[in-house]
């Protein structure tokens, strides 16, 4: 999943929408101030100390990957980032170093990737560019759209795309084709921190079947929307708790991630 963070304090605000699995079935999630990880037999411990992350990334290694942001203070009001790697045997090291800037100003490394390992992110305009860069290949331009808000978003193993548009949900092909498959996803127009509109859905995610997940945090549900746009609601968190993100694990359990603050953050298992 991947976020197009907008350059102002209340970036710092909203939750992680991470969910990650490795091999073994552990999993990882945020709460902003570390990374944690759960063991199979339910053990829960720190994977990743002292670290400010929104997303997650797994490779097929059982390598971690995320970003550390921080903001530099009014007085310079700047912002910086790295990226850090945490291997399969627990070391952890910086992947890229720090720089100035989010990471969203860069092509070199994002979150939302397909099975290939292809990167995927929108570079924001008028119109917006929908953009893919395969591993040691230069980027590549996928679709332009007038986007209003391009939010979170999520591809497919096979390269679709699928990303939150304000309030609706928008499907991408590898051939470029942009399709609505859903308008206004979110009933309510505020999150349920109380902040902006941008942020009442938030992470995305898929199955195997080809279904997506959307995260609607200010309505307090999961909606799953088919191929053909048809939604369903699979869970609904208990207020004040609201979910920011989730996965499908391979047993197709869904695990929901939780938060009623920025740094109150849990994960629960859906069967």
């Amino acid at each position: 999943m991947s976020a197009l963070l907008l350059a102002t304090p209340a970036a710092l605000a909203h939750p992680s929408v991470s969910v990650v699995f490795d091999s073994k079935g552990a999993v990882y999630y945020s709460d902003l101030k570390q990374v944690w990880r759960v063991a199979p037999d339910g053990t829960k411990s720190v994977a990743v100390p002292a670290v400010h992350t929104h997303e997650l990334w797994m490779d097929a290694q059982d390598n971690l990957y995320g970003e550390h942001l921080w903001y530099d203070g009014e007085e310079k009001d700047t912002w910086g980032h790295r990226i850090w790697r945490r291997r399969a045997d627990g070391r952890i090291e910086t992947y890229i170093p720090a720089r100035k800037g989010f990471r969203d100003d860069f092509d070199d490394f994002h979150f939302v990737r397909d099975a290939t390992g292809t990167m995927y992110w929108v570079d924001r305009g008028t119109p917006c560019v929908v953009r893919k860069r395969a591993p040691g290949g230069p980027p590549v331009e996928i679709a332009r759209a007038r986007f209003e808000n391009v939010r979170w978003m999520t591809v497919t193993p096979e390269g679709i795309v699928y990303l939150v548009d304000l309030f609706d949900l928008v499907r991408i092909d590898p051939r470029g084709t942009v399709r609505t498959v859903a308008k206004d996803i979110a009933e309510h127009r505020r999150s349920l921190l109380g902040a902006l509109d941008q942020h009442a859905v938030m992470g995305l995610w898929t199955d195997r079947s080809g279904n997506v997940y959307a995260a609607v945090y200010a309505d307090g549900v999961v909606r799953k929307f088919t191929p053909e746009g048809v939604m369903t609601v699979v869970t609904r968190s208990q207020y004040p708790w609201g979910p920011t993100g989730g996965a499908v694990a391979r047993d197709g359990s869904l695990w929901i991630l939780e938060a009623h603050m920025p740094d109150a953050v849990r994960v629960r298992r859906v069967r």
